[in-house]
């Protein structure tokens, strides 16, 4: 009695481990998936402005609360102060622009097409200046001194333009990273571009073509079973460590070969060949996946660029530019109707080093996501309905019998060839 009462634990075990094993993998894969989204940096937005601007609000409220009747003398003044401080600065920067820089950065350009912009002295900063002292004429000056005012307005602005020339009011780091980042002027944004522009948006579009031409020449093999496969991983480690093979990374992972050369005439090179690899991996059930796959090539310039002194460009800053280069591709990729639904960024994070078949894992998770999640199209549930004419003398116009079609069906023109049939009143069939 004891062992079987024991032997029936043991199934009810086996079927509950069968029913939510999977869901707890496919809910591990999912919060995996979910961590590459938060670990690539987002565009900072505007909440800098917002917090400047409730700043501003409430000391202007706590000011008025005070009893000071001149506040809007006090703003102008201070908008005026801080505005020609700017000025000041651009023009010490136009006089080194003019006498050293006009020939070799400007081609000797007008001054007032290029220098002035590059050096402050037009837009917004010029034109803040002008209104605050034109209100400031109109509303007058709000100490009882007006040599007092001067001199505060003078010393404002001369200390203003020599604090920021020794450095001490320049842009914080978070500033320049804004400004590169809006500006597009990172090297990962060129990196990005590059590699887009020089070679993903020549070879993606002739990739489905290619791979069908290898299946054919490999019939007896079971290559690209899955729609999921089709695609081109592109593998992006956060440490830039690259290898020259896969299957060096992984024992998991085995070579199987090439597919057909991709001959584009290209910069004055003609038929200049592209090359894709296949690679084959086994899950744990043992079966075969097969998947084309390459390391992102312009990572090897941010690591090479990392260990050269003269580039001044550290661990930390590389790191940075990979976020910044995965950002990029694939914000640009998204807008590509040529590379649409032909490839797969994957981000390979660096704190599983010590887990030799962690690139397999991270592929097969990959490959099984886009199988399950974009193109794995099960047919509706059958439902029984019960007639809703039935009993009011009418019949339904007979139809073929509905059968569950895969949504990637062609869409066909279905029509009747009976006669149109009255409109009929509503029924009432409910029960309570």
């Amino acid at each position: 009695m004891y062992k079987v009462w024991r032997k029936r634990g043991e199934e009810r075990r086996g079927i509950a481990e069968q029913e939510i094993f999977p869901f707890l993998s496919e809910h591990i894969e999912m919060h995996r998936l979910r961590d590459q989204d938060a670990l690539v940096p987002q565009p900072r937005g505007s909440l800098p402005k917002a917090c400047a601007v409730g700043l501003f609000a409430v000391t202007m409220i706590c000011l008025e609360f005070w009893g000071f009747p001149e506040n809007v003398g006090c703003v102008i003044m201070v908008v005026l102060a801080l505005t020609l401080g700017p000025l000041l600065y651009g023009s010490c920067l136009l006089a080194e622009e003019m006498l050293f820089h006009s020939n070799t950065r400007y081609r000797g350009k007008p001054v007032l097409k290029q220098m002035l912009p590059a050096c402050g002295l037009w837009g917004r900063t010029l034109l803040t200046a002008a209104l605050a002292g034109l209100l400031q004429y109109l509303v007058g000056h709000p100490l009882s001194n007006e040599g007092q005012y001067w001199k505060l307005l003078c010393l404002c602005s001369v200390t203003y333009t020599l604090l920021r020339s020794l450095g001490v009011l320049g842009p914080s780091e978070v500033e320049v990273s804004d400004i590169c980042e809006g500006k597009k002027m990172n090297v990962a944004h060129g990196l990005a571009w590059s590699f887009y522009l020089g070679y993903l948006q020549l070879v993606l579009p002739l990739l489905e073509d290619s791979i069908e031409t290898f299946r054919a020449t490999h019939q007896s093999s079971s290559s690209f079973r899955g729609r999921g496969s089709h695609r081109l991983l592109i593998l992006i480690p956060l440490n830039t460590n690259i290898a020259n093979k896969l299957d060096s990374e992984d024992d998991n992972i085995r070579f199987y070969d090439n597919l057909p050369d991709i001959e584009i005439d290209r910069a004055g090179v003609r038929r200049r060949v592209y090359k894709h690899s296949v690679y084959r991996v086994l899950d744990n059930n043992g079966k075969a996946h097969d998947f084309v796959a390459e390391y992102a090539t312009p990572l090897l310039t941010l690591y090479n660029m990392s260990h050269e002194s003269s580039a001044g460009f550290g661990e930390p800053e590389r790191r940075q530019q990979v976020l910044l280069f995965f950002r990029t591709l694939q914000d640009i990729l998204d807008q590509s109707l040529e590379c649409r639904n032909r490839y797969k960024l994957i981000l390979i994070h660096d704190e599983h080093e010590e887990d030799p078949h962690f690139l397999s894992k991270t592929i097969l998770r990959h490959l099984k996501q886009q199988e399950k999640e974009e193109f794995c199209l099960t047919p509706p549930p059958h439902q029984e309905m019960q007639n809703p004419f039935k009993g009011t003398g009418g019949a339904l116009p007979s139809a073929p019998p509905m059968s569950p079609e895969p949504l990637s069906r062609e869409p066909t023109l279905m029509y009747s060839l009976e006669e149109p049939q009255p409109l009929k009143e509503a029924v009432e069939n409910s029960h309570y």
